[in-house]
């Protein structure tokens, strides 16, 4: 396709793509008002579980290359180093506090790649295997970076060292990966009496990620929503995708590659933003209505950079 973003495309991604993603939310959001869901257990099914089935699943069946791999990573680091130097920029010029200018920098920084990229990648790119392969390599990329950068936000320098250490090995994503590369490096076969359940398990994840990230979204209190917000939400959900665009075209990437990446830069902001802010008392307020309001507007957002990667790439 060629030209600008036509109306059509635009429509028929926010009902082929968003829409669906939003009812399962709303459903969460819905059934958690309901019957008061236990959020550690559904977390740990989807983190500890789930997710890292997708991962060893998507990356055992893709076709990614080693080039194509080195070329995501490096990208990752050129965008992520540009989004911590830029929020970390922003965060001094507005003269914030040491506390919420580390909220506002993960706000930034993080997002949710995992309950909610995934799904969009799964439902985006169906019928190209590398596109979801790719997602699950952002989300691992994340992971790390919320483990490493992200704690050393809320956390002193004295405890940080072993506690990130801890939290990274802790993540069984990069065991799956790992065994997901390996099986695939030297082709080794998964008997069919484990790799049924493991399909299995796999197609659950869509819908229970989706429900989780709505119950988790279900209680937010938006009573006020304060100046910065906007700051927030704009890096997010449009300088972000803005700033990987860019960097797309100076790496020259193309195809499904260029795609999958700059959707990827698109998504709202991380849950694990909000959970830290949380743990360490570090305005979890804003946290949480930065989750919140960012994942609310992100239909729009999201639906506008799907079309672009479609058109330009």
């Amino acid at each position: 396709m060629e030209g600008g973003l036509p109306l059509d495309i635009f429509i028929r991604m926010v009902i082929d793509v968003i829409l669906p993603l939003f009812l399962l939310i709303g459903a969460g959001a819905y059934l958690h008002r309901l019957f008061h869901f236990d959020m550690n257990t559904l977390s740990k099914i989807t983190t500890s579980f789930l997710l890292p089935v997708v991962g060893f699943v998507n990356i055992y069946e893709s076709d990614i290359t080693s080039d194509v791999l080195l070329n995501i990573l490096f990208f990752l680091v050129i965008q992520n180093g540009t989004l911590i130097m830029l929020s970390a920029m922003m965060a001094r010029w507005l003269k914030l506090d040491r506390s919420l200018g580390a909220t506002f920098q993960n706000t930034i920084v993080l997002n949710n790649s995992g309950n909610f990229g995934i799904p969009v990648s799964q439902l985006i790119f169906r019928q190209e295997p590398i596109g979801l392969s790719i997602q699950i390599v952002v989300t691992i990329f994340q992971n790390f970076l919320t483990n490493t950068y992200g704690l050393f936000q809320f956390i002193s320098a004295s405890e940080n060292k072993g506690r990130m250490t801890r939290e990274f090995l802790k993540n069984p994503i990069i065991y799956a990966l790992i065994f997901g590369v390996i099986f695939r490096v030297f082709h080794i076969s998964v008997p069919s009496f484990i790799w049924q359940p493991l399909e299995h398990v796999a197609d659950a994840f869509l819908a229970i990620a989706l429900l989780t990230l709505g119950a988790q979204l279900a209680y937010m209190n938006m009573k006020r929503i304060p100046r910065l917000m906007f700051i927030t939400i704009g890096s997010r959900l449009i300088i972000s995708p803005f700033i990987a665009f860019f960097i797309i075209l100076i790496l020259h990437i193309k195809g499904i590659t260029a795609q999958a990446l700059l959707i990827a830069s698109a998504y709202p902001c991380s849950r694990n933003t909000a959970l830290y802010a949380l743990e360490y008392n570090h305005h979890p307020e804003y946290a949480a209505q930065a989750v919140f309001l960012s994942t609310l507007l992100s239909p729009v957002t999201v639906a506008s950079v799907i079309g672009i990667a479609h058109v330009y790439f």
